[in-house]
């Protein structure tokens, strides 16, 4: 299934490795040098530029690992997985 994170974009929630929520985890080094690195490699795709960013969202694509910064929060971005997700 396809999960909307933001403007005119969708993943395929089978590809997401994690949802991360961007104020808690980017006081850590580690994870601003991740991203560093990530956007460096050309490996980010910022959903709303122009908005200010909620979440970060890790997916493993065919391509290989790719980090969608989205304006929208962590919490609805898992309530948009939940009804997708099989029990």
């Amino acid at each position: 299934m396809y999960i909307h994170i933001g403007q005119d974009t969708v993943i395929i929630d089978e590809e997401i490795i994690g949802i991360f929520d961007m104020e808690n985890t980017t006081v850590m080094k580690s994870t601003v040098d991740y991203l560093n690195k990530a956007e460096k490699n050309g490996n980010v795709n910022n959903v709303a530029p122009f908005e200010l960013p909620k979440s970060f969202v890790v997916t493993n694509t065919q391509k290989g690992k790719k980090i969608h910064i989205s304006p929208v929060s962590v919490g609805t971005i898992l309530r948009r997985t939940e009804s997708k997700i099989p029990t």
